[in-house]
């Protein structure tokens, strides 16, 4: 088997180099060893893979359609080795990593610190911004996102849950009543979070059901610590992470409702771009809060 890979090795190696000698330069290996892989190659299989002149090296019919396939299997097969090998390495390495930036500055930030504190060869680029960044073209290796759903072009492992609250101001509550019934709710102004997927309906669950409750308002914001204050200041009611609203409502500043009909569920998720290999350092990093986030009440 190891002998097969070095002729398939050798005949990608050939070509890609576009010759046999430029190969032997590029690879370190003798062009008469290269050349004998191959031809034993050819002969193995029983056709010629390569057409060969002086000046000039092309591949057959037969060539192009293996080189196709052996130059995925032989990705697989480097992917592979890396992966077992970044599971015994050390973690090391520069990590680009992508965060909402009310949860970089509170919760999110002493768990990446601690990681940096336990992986001494781990550098780390944190950007916190409330937008929805583009992963490959930006060059970030991991974002870190309150969601429900993730990109389906992205793969998303889940750290935690996120418990979410629903809160009106003290104020709101007096002038309309504390809602009993998500149909309390019709008429009311909601404080619009456009970083959320549903922007424009609540969901909930009455006796064991499914309702959906269409909201509207006159403000919209991208920042659940601005959705607060709006509702602390009486704007509308809102939908919270309930570590962004915990605070407001110690202080009595917001008051949660219908806690019992509350049916969205929201998740801290770990997203990253669709690879075969997943460097070591992210992995380490994505374990690492999993373990932290087992232990630590995320709110």
């Amino acid at each position: 088997m190891t002998q097969d890979l070095s002729r398939i090795r050798a005949f990608v190696q050939v070509y890609e180099a576009g010759g046999f000698s430029a190969a032997a330069r590029q690879y370190g290996r003798s062009k008469a060893l290269l050349s004998k892989y191959v031809t034993d190659l050819e002969n193995h299989l029983g056709v010629r893979l390569m057409n060969r002149t002086t000046r000039k090296l092309s591949l057959t019919e037969a060539g192009h359609q293996y080189y196709r396939e052996v130059n995925d299997i032989l990705r697989q097969l480097d992917d592979l080795d890396l992966t077992i090998t970044d599971q015994s390495a050390e973690a090391r390495g520069l990590v680009r990593i992508s965060a909402p930036r009310n949860l970089g500055e509170t919760v999110l930030s002493r768990a990446l610190f601690a990681f940096l504190n336990e992986n001494p060869q781990v550098s780390l680029d944190l950007r916190l911004e409330d937008r929805r960044v583009d992963l490959i073209a930006e060059e970030i290796d991991l974002a870190l996102r309150i969601s429900s759903m993730p990109d389906s072009s992205l793969i998303a492992r889940k750290i935690t849950d996120c418990p979410t609250v629903l809160v009106m101001s003290p104020g709101m509550i007096k002038e309309h009543g504390k809602p009993a019934h998500p149909d309390d709710l019709r008429g009311l102004p909601f404080i619009i979070d456009t970083n959320t997927q549903h922007q424009s309906t609540l969901r909930f669950e009455v006796d064991g059901q499914p309702q959906i409750v269409h909201v509207s308002g006159r403000v919209t914001v991208n920042s659940p610590v601005s959705v607060a204050e709006a509702a602390a200041a009486g704007l509308g009611f809102a939908g919270l992470p309930l570590y962004v609203g915990r605070d407001y409502i110690d202080r009595g500043e917001l008051v949660p409702v219908l806690d019992d009909f509350m049916r969205e569920s929201l998740a801290f998720q770990a997203v990253y771009p669709h690879r075969r290999h997943l460097p070591g350092k992210v992995r380490a990093l994505i374990d690492f809060l999993v373990d932290w986030f087992a232990e630590t009440t995320f709110q």
